[in-house]
């Protein structure tokens, strides 16, 4: 049996395409989406029962837990197809070789911004970047609470951060008609992290280099009297340094 391309978005609201038609439509509510989400993720090794009642039922398991989770893996597993998912024990999820997966798109991207920046090659670290901006924009699994959402949902909060670090430093390097989303990059980065001086430090280089170099001491002073107050600390080395650099300009 050939299967068709098959797209999953796991950050927002659940998408599942194979080919032309919506899977997730066919999804057993909200369980079947918790279900889907952590088989997805966890795709790289078969997971037993218990660990998958767990992590639908994180708060304690129905009476019938044995029974509701066959419910809905048979549907899950209709709603995919039969080649997709398992129905042994452990369950395991096979999906196509060229299924696309939103969070493991980001992970790859992730790794060739990282390196097309080690290079300096800010052109090449440009679009990773921004694909993982975008995707880790958007909360995992909204409105569901559990331990193993929170971390993912950490891990994909710390990819942003630093995708946003990425984008900033590859529009200032890039220069041009790129240093206005470098500034945007750069206060989203301080809005979501004020403590991550690293948002403070792009945001300073990206105004001087747009030609208010006042505006970045003063992001300075700001950043300097909320890490007085809140933390009682001073601003780090490289930030300091920066800091002396534009006094030297004025």
């Amino acid at each position: 049996m050939t299967l068709g391309p098959l797209r999953i978005q796991l950050c927002g609201r659940i998408v599942v395409r194979d080919g032309d038609r919506r899977v997730d439509a066919e999804l057993p509510g909200r369980q079947g989406r918790v279900l889907l989400a952590y088989l997805v993720l966890e795709r790289r090794r078969p997971v037993s029962r218990d660990e998958l009642v767990e992590a639908v039922w994180p708060e304690g398991a129905p009476a019938a837990s044995e029974a509701a989770l066959s419910a809905l893996l048979s549907k899950l597993r209709r709603a995919l197809g039969p080649d997709r998912l398992s129905s042994g024990t452990p369950v395991a999820l096979t999906l196509p070789a060229d299924a696309w997966v939103d969070v493991e798109a980001a992970a790859e991207a992730l790794h060739r911004a990282e390196s097309a920046a080690a290079r300096e090659d800010w052109k090449g670290a440009w679009g990773p970047a921004r694909v993982v901006q975008h995707v880790t924009a958007r909360e995992l699994l909204s409105g569901e609470d559990a331990q193993w959402i929170a971390e993912r949902r950490r891990r994909l909060e710390e990819w942003h951060l630093r995708a946003l670090e990425l984008v900033a430093d590859a529009c200032l390097g890039i220069g041009g008609s790129e240093l206005a989303t470098a500034e945007r990059a750069a206060r989203r980065l301080v809005e979501r992290a004020p403590y991550r001086e690293s948002g403070h430090r792009a945001l300073m280089r990206t105004l001087v280099r747009r030609g208010n170099p006042a505006e970045a001491l003063q992001v300075y002073d700001r950043l300097r009297l909320r890490l007085r107050e809140d933390l009682g600390v001073a601003p780090a080395p490289p930030t300091q340094a920066l800091h002396r650099e534009l006094v030297g300009l004025g």
